[in-house]
């Protein structure tokens, strides 16, 4: 019996869906419940189980399709004879190169077109060598129109799992990894490392396991090239999708390090293997190029926790344990260097002085932006010292309790963050938007940007609707937001949507900071040090006296097309009020 699968409502107001990728081909085998495909709408990004064990023996709406709600997706059939039902519409779905049987043959002899007719003959041994399922990019955002391969993590000729992750993407919204559409061997790479592509466009071939079409295709016009096999390595390597030096790498890891700085991708990763430090302790896959990495700084991977899917090694917990070791071996020097009076220890110089590097993709977006917010808005700022020695005595007090309670540990932000929320319900103007036909938006949710330091540059993830989040739901969103930034995992859901910024400017030791606007936001709030010095308090019994206090400055940035100088003044004032008061007692239990 044939059952539809149909694209289910995924929310209130999402109308219509679009198939960024099916998870099976036309003719395999699906189990109930199974994930089958995955679609994106304005609102979400998911994956549309099986509705019914069988065999998928039609697919209707081709990836990259944009269907309503309700419409039909595939056909599974139930039957015991669903499997031989399916090969026929196998014609009609061009986009899946899995569900093709037929050309097996000629798809290796269309690789190998420079090679003699004589070609189709080796290539006809390896069984099923040439059936190859496309890995293309998928969507990854709504406005996401292309992404940048940081890395590949499996090299040409290697096994791979379905659903393991296979490459590693950038685009101007997020970094992730793109997992094995189905399981078998690694045959092409079309896409190499900081290469750019479209999104749907094809980055590999992933064939049948233990397929290898491209390897008797190199031998077949020049055998005699298979003695002196360290010779013709340089020979293949324009040419990503054929494997063949990747056996003779393995036997001799002596030359491999050697082409390791190209781009290609089936000869870099291979050999390092050879020639890699300890596993890591957990047995886990490690990449080759975490591993050379690891070799190259002397870092013992059965040391280094994870932050990859599955617990698994990345080349920033190598870059990081890297760092550690050479803080720690570092550390006992000014410790010496201190009672002699000498100053501090000598600088190092930095390994891109005298370079001339590429300037990364999120570097020029955000350049962009800043140049679109400065072109755009007549900004200026507004300055004021805030007293929060009853903040920072209330976390102090509450702090244990906290994190036994929550969690996760109390910083100084959620305070600061709270009260600006709260400030923004009663000055509308500070959390606004000016439109292009000369209207004005004033938001009805507080969704508050948080500016992060990263190592690829200045992300900025949105807590939404910190305005109705109590200081603890701030903590723990703010915390979650942290941990995604440091480990590569925000969506696009998180960068988008907000309607005011904070920038923790003092968290480096800046006293203030005149900010940028994040673009099309009106204002931004930045946080300066919180510095303890002398200052004149009023007391109620001494009178005017000097006292120990917690100071901090705060900075507003905003377009002075909207708000004005003493709009400006009165939302600073508001914050000011909620933070010197500390009322937030009955939030932490105290």
């Amino acid at each position: 019996m044939a059952v539809s699968v149909t694209l289910p409502a995924l929310g209130e107001s999402v109308t219509e869906g679009t198939v960024t990728r099916w998870l099976k081909a036309e003719g395999e085998q699906v189990e109930a419940d199974e994930p089958l495909l995955e679609v994106s709408t304005d609102k979400v990004d998911t994956e549309i189980p099986a509705p019914a064990a069988g065999v998928l023996s039609s697919i209707k709406v081709a990836e990259d399709e944009t269907v309503e709600v309700g419409a039909e997706l595939a056909i599974i059939d139930d039957g015991s004879g669903g499997g031989a039902a399916a090969p026929a519409p196998a014609a009609e779905p061009q986009p899946e190169p899995a569900a093709r049987p037929e050309p097996a043959a000629p798809a290796p002899a269309q690789q190998a077109a420079p090679a003699q007719p004589a070609q189709p003959e080796p290539q006809a041994a390896p069984s099923g060598g040439g059936e190859g399922t496309d890995v293309v990019l998928p969507a990854l955002g709504e406005s996401v129109t292309e992404g940048t391969v940081t890395r590949w993590l499996k090299a040409v000729g290697e096994e791979v799992d379905a659903d393991e992750p296979l490459l590693e993407v950038s685009t101007d919204k997020v970094d992730t990894e793109i997992p094995a559409p189905v399981a078998g061997t690694l045959l092409e790479i079309t896409v190499g490392e900081d290469e750019t592509a479209e999104v749907g466009a094809k980055l590999g071939v992933i064939g049948a396991a233990g397929a290898a079409p491209a390897q008797p295709a190199a031998p077949a016009p020049a055998p005699q090239r298979a003695a002196p096999e360290p010779a013709p390595a340089p020979a293949p390597q324009p040419e990503a999708a054929k494997p063949a030096p990747q056996p003779v790498r393995q036997a001799a890891p002596a030359p491999a390090p050697a082409p390791t700085p190209s781009r290609a991708p089936a000869a870099s990763p291979r050999p390092t293997p050879a020639t890699a430090p300890p596993a890591a302790a957990d047995g886990a896959y490690v990449t080759p190029l975490v591993r050379k990495l690891a070799g190259e700084n002397g870092v013992d991977l059965s040391t280094v926790k994870g932050s990859g899917v599955g617990g698994r090694i990345r080349k920033q917990d190598v870059l990081a344990a890297a760092e550690a070791a050479k803080a720690a071996a570092a550390a006992p020097a000014p410790a010496a260097a201190a009672p002699a009076g000498r100053g501090p220890a000598p600088v190092q110089p930095s390994p891109l002085r005298g370079q001339t590097v590429k300037m990364s993709r999120i570097r020029k977006l955000i350049g962009e932006n800043m140049m679109k917010a400065l072109h755009n808005q007549a900004q200026l700022s507004t300055v004021v010292e805030v007293d929060v020695t009853r903040v920072m005595r209330l976390r102090a007090r509450a702090k244990e309790a906290f994190l036994a309670r929550e969690g996760v540990k109390l910083s100084p932000m959620p305070f600061f963050v709270k009260a600006a929320a709260e400030a923004l319900k009663a000055h509308p103007a500070v959390n606004a938007k000016i439109n292009d036909d000369g209207t004005v938006t004033y938001h009805d949710v507080e969704n508050i940007g948080i500016a992060v330091d990263s190592e690829k540059g200045l992300m900025v993830p949105v807590i939404k609707g910190a305005g109705d989040l109590s200081l603890a739901g701030i903590a723990k969103k703010t915390a979650e937001l942290a941990g995604k930034v440091r480990k590569g995992g925000l969506a696009p859901d998180d960068m988008s949507g907000g309607t005011f910024t904070i920038s923790n400017t003092g968290s480096r030791g800046a006293l203030f900071d005149t900010i940028i606007v994040n673009y099309p936001q009106v204002a931004e709030l930045g946080i300066g040090a919180t510095v303890r010095r002398p200052v004149v308090v009023d007391h109620p019994e001494l009178g005017e006296t000097i006292a120990i206090r917690d100071m901090v400055y705060l900075t507003l940035s905003y377009d002075h097309q909207l708000v004005d100088g003493a709009d400006a003044a009165r939302y600073l004032g508001e914050v000011k009020a909620r933070l010197e008061a500390g009322g937030f007692e009955g939030e932490l239990g105290l």
